[in-house]
């Protein structure tokens, strides 16, 4: 049977291309150059970083609700193969601490880029002779770094509470994987209310960082 392959759209090849411009120099200019020849200026992909970020808190949250999982299940072992709640607690917190660290890099562009945008916008409000056109640019300057900078508190306050509770599932996986025996598993098991208040805590900010990108994406 021949096997036919589809060949890549050029949309696809330039987001191939720019992606190893971006690789090989490492240059935001040059990114943001090759994005606006797409259409998309910085307040387009500020909102689209933005979005990136809700996808993984909005994923960040199920996985360190399956770790919690995890460990309740630890607190309710009565017999069994300890060796499978290894695996599973371990693959738990390599999901959290992956997802953690994918977050926090998102959110370093959502900076970097934010920063970039409010930087050229101020610099554009310069070159307007217009005094009213002026004064109303300089308005949705204020109003939208306003906006940013309650959507970058709530992102703050999310990633700073998932380290400890990240903290605590490495503490249980090395522990379990120390000592694979029921009073091992019975010693942590005392430790699931701890973290159940941090977990839930870690989904609050979640959410209310969830609900300023949802209110930064419809007002910017």
């Amino acid at each position: 049977m021949k096997t036919t392959f589809l060949k890549p759209s050029r949309p696809v090849l330039f987001t191939i291309a720019l992606g190893v411009v971006l690789f090989l120099s490492g240059c935001s200019t040059a990114y943001y150059s090759a994005m606006e020849k797409i259409g998309k200026e910085k307040r387009h992909i500020l909102v689209d970083d933005v979005k990136d970020v809700k996808v993984s808190q909005t994923r960040a949250q199920e996985e360190f609700k399956d770790a919690l999982t995890r460990i309740k299940e630890l607190y309710a072992f009565d017999g069994g193969d300890l060796e499978t709640f290894y695996d599973n607690l371990k693959d738990s917190y390599e999901d959290c601490d992956a997802r953690a660290r994918q977050i926090e890099k998102r959110i370093g562009t959502v900076k970097q880029v934010g920063s970039d945008l409010f930087a050229e916008w101020g610099d554009e409000i310069k070159q307007i002779n217009d005094t009213r056109l002026k004064s109303s640019s300089q308005r949705s300057l204020s109003d939208a770094k306003k906006r940013y900078k309650q959507l970058e508190r709530a992102m703050n306050k999310s990633t700073r509470g998932m380290y400890p509770v990240l903290t605590k599932l490495k503490d249980y996986t090395l522990y379990l994987k120390h000592n694979l025996n029921a009073k091992a598993v019975g010693s942590l098991g005392g430790e699931v209310y701890s973290i159940e208040r941090e977990v839930a805590s870690l989904i609050d900010d979640m959410n209310l960082s969830i609900r300023e990108a949802d209110d930064f994406i419809k007002n910017f």
